[in-house]
């Protein structure tokens, strides 16, 4: 119960966060930096009277339609949640805290500060495995029937909706929305690198056998060990390899240096870890 109540703040936390650059930076500056939004902000172009907030969550109902008919039923309960509430906080953003007009005369850095606080919503929401869909399902429609990589029909989708803008907002804007369609997906993946970020550690120490089992009872994770021989001493050395979070990597380095200040230990970014974790009894 308690990881459904935290699981739900956090999404909520970053849809809110996501908002925030929708009502404040880039609707006022006309920016369809791509996705839903940037279709919701041409449409709010051509029919002013209608609220973005509202046009969102009609495309959102349109586009899982759509998905449902071409795709099946393949988006998770949470991702049709999250894209309705982005819709719903968007409206209520334009109901009480209504914008006249930009920011600042400054688009470029605008840009900067909103989608550096919606890449950090966007990391919250999918830290919760959950997403806000939009063009993520006109992705997977292209997926099924052209056979192109979801990321490069999520980017070839939001690149064209950037550059129609061009028609509406005049070229220079257009230019704008496409560069923060580019800047968009380049702080997402940096924000998501720190929340995620997992480290791969190789360690050769006298203690092995304490470090194994500290890595292994009370982190939790588990390990591979390589038998090797020393090239100078020609002694037998066991080495460790192991695969944390930047969090569990701090806990370790503190008890290596704590048990045996001599170990020998390199440190790699693991910006991607797929399979499962091996169990804790196999070394």
């Amino acid at each position: 119960m308690k990881k459904n109540i935290r699981e739900f703040i956090i999404i909520n936390v970053g849809l809110m966060l996501i908002s925030i650059n929708v009502h404040f930076f880039l609707v006022p500056n006309s920016l369809a930096a791509g996705g839903i939004t940037g279709l919701s902000v041409l449409a709010n172009a051509l029919v002013p009277s209608l609220s973005i907030g509202l046009i969102m969550l009609c495309m959102n109902v349109i586009l899982f339609i759509i998905g449902f008919i071409f795709v099946g039923f393949s988006f998770g309960t949470k991702t049709i949640l999250s894209s309705l509430s982005l819709s719903g906080y968007v409206y209520l953003f334009g109901l009480f805290f209504p914008v006249a007009g930009p920011l600042g005369e400054d688009i470029l850095i605008q840009l900067f500060i909103g989608f550096s606080i919606a890449a950090f919503g966007m990391a919250l929401v999918f830290s919760q495995n959950a997403s806000t869909g939009g063009t993520d399902i006109l992705a997977m429609i292209l997926n099924k029937h052209i056979s192109l990589s979801i990321g490069k029909a999520v980017l070839l989708c939001d690149v064209m909706i950037a550059a129609s803008s061009s028609f509406l907002f005049g070229y220079e804007k257009g230019m704008y929305a496409v560069f923060g369609v580019f800047l968009n997906g380049v702080i997402i993946d940096y924000v998501l690198q720190q929340f995620n970020g997992h480290k791969e550690i190789v360690i050769i120490s006298e203690k092995s056998d304490e470090i194994r089992g500290f890595i292994i009872k009370i982190l939790g994770k588990g390990t591979t060990v390589h038998y090797a021989k020393g090239g100078y001493s020609n002694n037998p050395k066991e080495v460790i390899t192991t695969i944390l979070s930047k969090k569990d990597f701090s806990a370790l380095k503190k008890f290596i240096f704590h048990t045996d200040p001599s170990a020998f230990i390199t440190v790699n970014d693991a910006k991607e870890v797929y399979g499962t974790r091996i169990a804790p009894h196999s070394t």
